[in-house]
């Protein structure tokens, strides 16, 4: 049997298998999350015109450098006024931040460094003005055509404002995929089930991983189903279910066991396996496969850890890049504790993140009973990837993070 792929070649594998899906067009008030397709480009110099940057008065340095001491006030200019005109060099024109630069003016002195007297502003002896002091010049921040958001980004509310101040009321956007998410499993009974028995569990992959499809942003719809552990049921379900949803999600029934019915049924309906096993722990039998139509399907291992961390490590970010991301920038954090172990496969435990007075980051290891150990993770801040063992990893070792959110 041939080595298992290392988490680095199953997600390769993975990210170069998955369509890219349309784009559409949505409004901006809808578009925080989303992962742009198309640049977003500036429509005019930013700013557009000479900004005041402080409330004060306009006024020419010139004159003050030739020793005017005493201006007359002229006016008042406040933002969103059309510029007003500096007529005599002894003149100033009281203004707000924001406002246009007025005509005839070039530099801005605050309130604090001058005082009122009546109709007057008068600056003291020992005053020193410069040219454009406190004006933040047109076009000095982008110039008009220059690109500000490049495709691929997933949209925060700094490319939300950009966007705005670009005049951009539609952006162009991946279109986000449906999603079904099946649980597999004759144990699994509905959590509000009040006649549980002893050999049953309730079902808590499918809502857990619904629950971080829906933070994630990067699905248009997370739906859930259940499917028993028989072939036929299997088959029947899948095979609508993959008709229905442009990505699929399955926990359980993937390993080798008697009753592991999924990887199969999958075949039978002409799935692709592409992927079948990882050197990872846990997450080892995690299966990835292609139907006829190119829906990705993700078979996760029913273990609920091994069922989270697979969907960090490799279903979120696969699901992103269907919509266009751009691959994040690998996080790494140094270990807090000395970590060994002896299996030959990568080990992904779950971590707490603290910090210290120099804000340096650290990973301290989690211990879980076993990979069913769901309350286990609460606390806990993600994961990080330590390369197959056997080997030791000193405390400050630099390792790669995956955060849960």
């Amino acid at each position: 049997m041939p080595p298992l792929p290392s988490p680095a070649d199953a997600e390769r594998v993975i990210l170069s298998s998955l369509p890219l899906l349309p784009t559409e067009h949505c409004p901006l008030a809808s578009a925080h999350g989303r992962i742009l397709r198309a640049a977003i480009h500036a429509d005019r110099d930013l700013p557009p015109f000479n900004r005041v940057t402080m409330d004060g008065f306009a006024l020419r340095a010139a004159a003050v450098a030739a020793g005017t001491r005493r201006f007359r006030v002229s006016g008042l200019q406040a933002a969103g006024m059309v510029p007003q005109t500096l007529v005599a060099a002894t003149d100033c024109i009281e203004i707000a931040t924001g406002a246009i630069q007025p005509h005839g003016a070039d530099a801005i002195i605050p309130y604090e460094e001058g005082r009122r007297e009546d109709e007057h502003f008068v600056l003291p002896d020992d005053a020193s003005v410069a040219v454009g002091q406190h004006l933040h010049v047109r076009g000095s921040d982008h110039r008009a055509g220059e690109t500000l958001v490049t495709p691929g980004t997933r949209l925060s509310g700094r490319e939300i404002a950009v966007a705005a101040s670009c005049g951009r009321a539609f952006l162009s956007v991946g279109l986000r995929p449906r999603v079904a998410v099946v649980a597999t499993g004759d144990e699994l009974v509905e959590v509000d089930a009040h006649d549980i028995a002893l050999h049953q569990v309730r079902k808590s992959n499918d809502y857990a991983v619904r629950a971080a499809l829906l933070a994630s942003n990067a699905v248009a719809q997370a739906e859930r189903f259940h499917l028993r552990d028989q072939q036929a049921e299997i088959e029947q379900g899948l095979h609508a279910i993959l008709a229905g949803f442009d990505a699929v999600i399955l926990t359980g029934g993937v390993s080798r066991g008697k009753f592991d019915f999924v990887p199969t049924a999958l075949a039978s309906l002409g799935v692709e396996k592409r992927l079948q096993g990882i050197a990872q722990r846990p997450g080892k039998p995690f299966w990835f496969g292609l139907s006829p139509r190119r829906t990705p399907v993700f078979a996760l291992p029913g273990n609920p850890v091994s069922t989270y961390t697979c969907l960090h490590r490799y279903v979120l970010p696969a699901l992103a890049q269907m919509s266009g991301a751009t691959p994040p920038t690998p996080d790494y954090v140094p270990l807090a504790n000395a970590v060994s172990f002896k299996p030959p496969l990568a080990w992904l435990p779950p971590v707490r993140l603290s910090s210290g007075p120099d804000g340096r980051r650290t990973a301290a290891t989690s211990a879980l009973n076993t990979s069913g150990d769901f309350g286990g993770l609460v606390g806990t801040d993600g994961f990080v990837e330590l390369p197959p063992g056997p080997g030791v990893f000193p405390a400050g070792t630099g390792v790669r993070f995956w955060a849960w959110s």
